[in-house]
């Protein structure tokens, strides 16, 4: 008897835990296409020298708080085997960096918005898990060379227009009855010293202080992307 309650009990588990799968077949496909929308915040990560001028002012950089970008692209996803996938994804990134410099002598301090729009195209490998029911999870690691398009001159920091970001990430496919939906949540770290030290571009010399106190910043950024396939 205690076997047959068991029985039934199980075979009550794995019907429930059994559903139809939609588009059962859509991974198999060699290549997949898509689109994204998504959230980003951006990020530098400097390292202040303690230069101090002539008057004795000590200026240190940092970020203190944090605004959401927006980001837009499209997928294009080869299949290498049953478990891995390569991904270029061409895409466009709205955002800025509130940067904050604080003079340790006084106390006082400076602010500069450093907008950028940023033309990138990430070259990932993707690894899914085994598909259970209607959703995959999957781990992503690659490179991502971005280009800055809004680089503006004249200001207390002059940040270059090149950089290449390692970047890693998570993600799960859902699958619907029309379409792949897919989260990701990727974390990117900038390999390139983003300050520029010539400045030939100040008409006020007194604005070098911010750049002298510098001796180089990273950008990083975490990306939350929604991608449709």
């Amino acid at each position: 008897m205690l076997w047959g309650i068991a029985s039934f009990f199980v075979s009550d588990t794995q019907a429930q835990t059994r559903k139809v799968q939609h588009r059962p077949y859509i991974d198999q496909r060699k290549l997949h296409y898509g689109f994204l929308a998504g959230l980003h915040m951006q990020d530098l990560e400097f390292q202040n020298n303690g230069f101090k001028d002539e008057l004795g002012n000590e200026w240190y950089a940092d970020i203190p708080s944090y605004e959401p970008g927006f980001s837009v692209g499209v997928l294009a996803e080869l299949r290498l085997t049953n478990h891995l996938a390569f991904r270029v994804i061409p895409s466009m990134h709205f955002g800025t960096k509130k940067v904050r410099f604080r003079n340790n002598l006084d106390g006082t301090e400076d602010h500069q918005d450093i907008k950028s729009t940023y033309i990138s195209i990430p070259l990932d490998i993707k690894f899914s898990g085994e598909r259970f029911n209607n959703y995959r999870p999957y781990v992503v690691a690659g490179l991502n060379p971005m280009y800055d398009l809004t680089v503006k001159k004249q200001k207390n920091l002059l940040v270059k227009r090149f950089d290449c970001y390692v970047e890693v990430g998570i993600g799960c496919d859902f699958y619907t009855p029309f379409f792949k939906f897919i989260p990701e949540l990727k974390f990117a770290y900038g390999l390139t010293n983003l300050i520029s030290k010539n400045r030939d571009d100040l008409t006020n010399p007194a604005q070098l202080i911010y750049t002298n106190s510098l001796d180089g910043g990273h950008a990083k950024m975490i990306i939350l992307s929604l991608y449709f396939e």
